[in-house]
C-alpha cells in the first residue's frame, strides 16, 4: 500500500491517459479488482476498503491495455439516427433531412440551427452523416489550431482526423528537419466547443511541451483558462460521443 502518494476518494474518477476509471469502495471484497460494466461502458477498480485505493488505483494503472480492449468492446450504442432528428455540430443544431441529393447544409427555419439535406435517400445514411461532420471538424480545428500555435509563437504543425476509443488526440512536435502534427478525434465535434477547443489547445501545448509538467499546463492556462471543467465534461460524457453513430463506417 502506498504510504505517501496521492490520496483518493470513494468515487473518484481517473483519467489513465484517455481511459476512465471509476474507484469503489465494498466493504465486501475480499482483494483488488477491476472490472468492465457492461451496461455503462466504464471501467471500475475495486478496493476493500478506503485505505487500499491507492492500490486499485496502481492496478488499474498496470491493465491499462486490457481496459482499452474491454472498452472498446462495451461501449453503449445509441439508437440509429432518423429523418427529423437533430446533431449538435460545435454547438450548432443540425437537422438531418435525407433527400436523394447531395448532402450539403442549409439555413434552417430558424436562425439557430441548419439542415443536413442529402444525407440519404429515404433514411438517413450514417456514413453521410460523418462525412459531413469530419468536414465541419476538419475546418473547425484548422482554424483553432492556427489560433493557439499563433498565440503560442510555434509553427504550424500538421493536422489529421482520428476516431480513436481511448484518447481524443496526439501531438508529435516538429524535430529533425520534421513538421509537428497533431491528431484529434472527429467526434469532439460532437462535443461542446469549449471542450473541443481545450483538446485542440492542449495538443497545441504539447508542441512546445512534449509532458504535462507546470509549463504545458501554463502554455494550456494561457489558451483556454481553467482546463478542469472541460476534463470533467470528457469524463462523464466522453463515452456518449462513441455511442452515437458507432456503427456506421469511418
Amino acid at each position: 500500500m502506498s504510504l505517501f502518494g496521492p490520496r483518493y476518494a470513494d468515487g473518484q474518477v481517473l483519467d489513465l491517459g484517455g481511459l476512465w476509471v471509476r474507484l469503489k469502495v465494498n466493504a465486501r471484497a475480499k482483494r483488488i479488482s477491476l472490472r468492465v460494466d457492461k451496461v455503462k461502458g466504464v471501467a471500475i477498480a475495486v478496493a476493500p476498503t478506503q485505505r487500499r485505493l491507492a492500490d486499485a488505483a496502481a492496478f488499474a494503472r498496470s491493465r491499462q491495455a486490457w481496459l482499452a480492449d474491454r472498452l472498446a468492446e462495451t461501449t453503449p450504442v445509441d439508437p440509429p439516427l432518423a429523418a427529423g432528428d437533430t446533431l449538435a455540430v460545435f454547438d450548432v443544431p443540425w437537422t438531418l433531412q435525407p433527400d436523394g441529393r447531395r448532402p450539403r447544409l442549409e439555413a434552417g427555419s430558424d436562425t439557430a440551427g441548419l439542415r443536413l439535406m442529402g444525407c440519404g435517400e429515404d433514411e438517413v445514411d450514417p456514413g453521410l452523416v460523418i462525412r459531413a461532420i469530419r468536414r465541419q471538424a476538419a475546418v473547425t480545428y484548422d482554424q483553432r489550431v492556427e489560433f493557439h500555435c499563433a498565440a503560442l509563437g510555434a509553427p504550424k504543425p500538421s493536422l489529421a482526423l482520428i476516431d480513436a476509443r481511448t484518447r481524443w488526440g496526439s501531438c508529435t512536435p516538429a524535430g529533425s528537419g520534421r513538421v509537428g502534427s497533431i491528431r484529434v478525434s472527429w467526434r469532439l465535434a460532437l462535443a461542446p466547443f469549449e471542450v473541443a477547443d481545450y483538446v485542440v489547445a492542449h495538443e497545441c501545448a504539447h508542441l512546445l511541451e512534449a509532458n504535462h509538467g507546470p509549463r504545458f499546463w501554463a502554455h494550456v492556462r494561457t489558451l483556454v483558462g481553467d482546463e478542469k471543467p472541460h476534463r470533467a465534461w470528457l469524463r462523464r460524457h466522453g463515452a456518449s460521443l462513441h455511442a452515437v453513430l458507432a456503427k456506421a463506417p469511418t
